[in-house]
């Protein structure tokens, strides 16, 4: 009773989140959405991205790691990395992105903190070559390593870009906590990694402290559970093998069901406060 109370709550407050029109506006502009591992892309924001690319707006996804991690112990690494840069163009071709505005860093997952200092040149030099109105990237709450390194790297590199591009922070693993899930241990979510980030997210309160607008995907929510299928690795068992964990399995199913709302939620900074923060830390006495 007191989950769904609290769940009713928080989703109450997130239907509050002020609204925005991906394609209002400067929003029409080169968006750069970057993603930390194959998926991530469509998880967090596969619908506004649609929506992008049905108004006709220039949309660059650029992967940071191939994914090679994510079921290691159950197929070669070089094979499943070839197999996620293949989903990944699917899926990215299903959100409507071409082939030619799809980046692959390369990266090995699992170790985007050992290389931060590349990966942020590699997007410095995107940034000066798209010269973005917005950057989509990893909340800085998303638990997983690759992700708090992926939020660092674009933010570094946005920095010495010196753009006044648009930051837009979106929450994929950061859903993963009380009571936005169970607490039973389930394949691929354990109660132990619920139970570590309900206290990190102080149950959910810094969350929804750190997300203030949102996005309507309800007319695209069909293109993002199609774009989100061709992440076959993720979503299927493979040769239905009954060990192969999904993103279905995670806490029975809740982190998909936080994912796929009708609304996609993150946390918006403008290109002005990001362009004065290095001027105001330098005259900070």
């Amino acid at each position: 009773m007191i989950r769904i109370a609290l769940q009713t709550s928080y989703r109450r407050k997130l239907r509050r989140l002020a609204p925005i029109d991906p394609a209002g506006g400067r929003r029409d502009g080169p968006t750069v959405v970057v993603a930390p591992h194959p998926d991530d892309e469509t998880l967090g924001c596969g619908g506004t991205i649609l929506r992008k690319r049905g108004a006709g707006c220039a949309v660059t996804v650029v992967f940071i790691t191939d994914g090679r991690s994510s079921h290691a112990h159950l197929m070669p690494p070089d094979r499943l990395a070839e197999i996620r840069k293949a989903e990944a163009l699917a899926a990215c071709r299903a959100l409507r992105v071409p082939d030619r505005a799809v980046h692959f860093l390369g990266y090995p997952d699992g170790r985007l903190s050992d290389h931060q200092d590349e990966a942020a040149a590699d997007l410095l030099d995107l940034f000066r070559t798209v010269r973005p109105a917005e950057v989509f990237y990893p909340h800085r709450l998303d638990p997983p390593a690759d992700h708090r390194a992926a939020n660092h790297i674009v933010r570094r590199a946005m920095a010495e870009w010196g753009g006044r591009a648009d930051a837009f922070e979106y929450p994929v693993w950061a859903w993963h906590h009380w009571p936005f899930v169970r607490l039973a241990p389930t394949s691929g979510g354990g109660a132990r990694a619920v139970v570590r980030n309900t206290i990190g997210t102080l149950s959910g309160v810094r969350l929804l402290r750190a997300l203030n607008v949102a996005v309507d995907v309800r007319s695209v929510l069909d293109g993002k559970r199609a774009a989100l299928a061709e992440h076959r690795s993720q979503m299927e068992r493979q040769g239905a093998d009954p060990d192969w964990p999904t993103l279905r399995d995670v806490a029975g199913g809740d982190l998909l069901a936080c994912l796929l709302q009708p609304v996609e939620v993150f946390l918006w900074t403008p290109g002005r406060v990001l362009a004065e923060a290095p001027r105001l830390a330098a005259a900070a006495p």
